[in-house]
């Protein structure tokens, strides 16, 4: 049986920020069964809770920022709640607290107070790669991996975009992490690692943004989603998201999700 399918709502944050009811609307309407939050577009939670029951979406997760949980994990963390967010995500660390950093160590022993304080609450907290976690440390283990060794209560939201760019396959790295992989990212791209890469997903801004890497509608780039998706199931994922950082193709964002959730539903998986 093929995995309930959301979208991560960074894919289309304009459409949101201009009318988050209306796009989750729509999003409904492509036949996505849940969504990720990242932001709330100044809407009270309670509101985004009534909404997301009211279309029919199932409020999955949310990316929250390392900084935001940080500075107040209880009070962020309680927002999410109130949606009904079973998950929040970690989505990125700056390059100050990454693997290999000075702030590494310490921004390991924050997300251990985040964890413990989302369990509280009610709340598995995952952490969403990119392709820095996979340096090589001590014992040639990867940043990613040494992460969930240093902090078995966190569970992993795989980015198999990031995965493949980092030089790994996503679907044996998917099913490494059996039993602790709830939601799984399908992410497409054509090309190859860029320095300025980070560009496209909207956070660096330290150069050109690069024409050598560009990110798809799921089933339109270079990943190899029926091996992708059979290893979500074998690890007991609970659900798979669509995340396309930029358009491409001459696409909007909304465009580019329906293209996605169009692929997904075109064949028995």
């Amino acid at each position: 049986m093929a995995l309930p399918i959301a979208v991560q709502i960074y894919s289309v944050r304009d459409d949101a920020k201009a009318d988050l009811r209306g796009t989750l609307q729509k999003i409904k309407e492509m036949g996505y069964d849940g969504v990720e939050f990242a932001g709330l577009y100044d809407q009270d939670p309670a509101d985004i809770r009534d909404w997301c029951k009211e279309i029919g979406l199932t409020p999955i997760s949310a990316h929250v920022s390392y900084a935001l949980l940080k500075e107040d994990a209880k009070g962020t963390i309680a927002k999410y709640a109130t949606i009904g967010c079973p998950y929040i995500a970690i989505p990125y660390l700056g390059e100050d607290v990454r693997p290999g950093s000075a702030g590494w160590l310490s921004a390991v022993e924050d997300i251990k107070m985040i964890a413990e304080e989302a369990k509280a609450q009610g709340i598995q907290l995952l952490y969403h790669n990119h392709d820095f976690e996979f340096i090589r440390l001590e014992n040639n283990e990867y940043g990613l991996d040494q992460l969930y060794r240093l902090i078995p209560a966190l569970q992993t939201e795989i980015d198999t975009c990031w995965v493949n760019v980092a030089g790994e396959n996503p679907a044996a790295y998917v099913r490494k992490y059996t039993g602790r992989a709830p939601i799984v990212h399908l992410k497409d791209f054509v090309g190859q690692k860029t320095k300025n890469m980070y560009e496209l997903i909207g956070i660096d801004k330290k150069a050109d943004e690069t024409t050598a890497f560009e990110f798809r509608p799921v089933g339109s780039g270079k990943q190899d989603f029926p091996a992708i998706l059979a290893a979500a199931q074998d690890a007991g994922a609970k659900w798979v998201v669509v995340e396309q950082d930029r358009p491409s193709m001459g696409k909007t964002p909304l465009e580019s999700i329906e293209m996605s959730i169009n692929y997904l539903r075109s064949f028995a998986w």
